[in-house]
């Protein structure tokens, strides 16, 4: 369901755009209600040991039960993570939130480690793509105008927190695209700097449920 460097400013869009290009979200579902601070399911499950069948053990990655009344969506998010766990090389990635969409902010922190955000968007060697690119096919349709509308309002909040060369989205044949380094091929915005991450902090409840991992 962005994937560049790990801050949550980075966009879907731009990791799609490699080998599963469409993007927003590794991710994303739900109605347009809530902000980018909207609760998580539950804190990806504390590594179980079971044994295999060779007699082995190995580590339990399945994401938390599914909330009643959850979508197709939601399911196809489930997938993902469980994909990101047994084989993209992140054993403790989040759950998805009730909405469906992934948990950026906490995507990202596990990203941010050393040495760990390679992969961080689909897995290791891009393994989890097929899961990613079912996930994206089953989110619900948005609200473009108000898509564009939170980015765009997300975008001023960063320039006025001091990252002034933060882009605003665009609209492009009906659908909102997001702004944010004016040169993702070669960022100029340091998105690990203290100053980046207190704008992005401060700003946070501009971006609709979702957004949060595309701008």
């Amino acid at each position: 369901m962005s994937f560049p460097t790990p801050s949550a400013g980075l966009r879907l869009a731009a990791f799609m755009a490699v080998p599963v290009l469409a993007l927003t979200a590794a991710c994303g579902g739900g109605e347009d209600t809530g902000t980018k601070a909207h609760g998580a399911i539950a804190d990806a499950p504390s590594a179980k040991a079971r044994p295999s069948e060779e007699g082995a053990t190995e580590a339990a990655t399945s994401p938390s039960a599914r909330p009643a009344g959850k979508s197709a969506f939601y399911d196809a998010q489930v997938a993902f993570v469980r994909c990101m766990r047994a084989k993209g090389g992140y054993p403790e990635f989040p759950d998805p939130r009730l909405s469906g969409y992934l948990d950026w902010a906490k995507v990202n922190e596990l990203g941010s480690q050393p040495g760990r955000n390679e992969g961080i968007k689909a897995g290791k060697n891009n393994v989890c793509v097929p899961e990613l690119q079912a996930a994206m096919a089953l989110e619900p349709k948005r609200d473009q105008q108000k898509s564009y509308e939170s980015m765009l309002a997300h975008a001023q909040c960063m320039r006025d927190n001091g990252i002034s060369r933060f882009t605003n989205p665009v609209m492009s044949g009906g659908n909102a695209i997001p702004g944010g380094d004016p040169n993702p091929g070669s960022p100029v915005i340091d998105s690990e700097s203290p100053a980046y991450k207190q704008a992005r902090e401060a700003c946070k409840a501009k971006l609709l449920d979702g957004l949060d991992g595309m701008q």
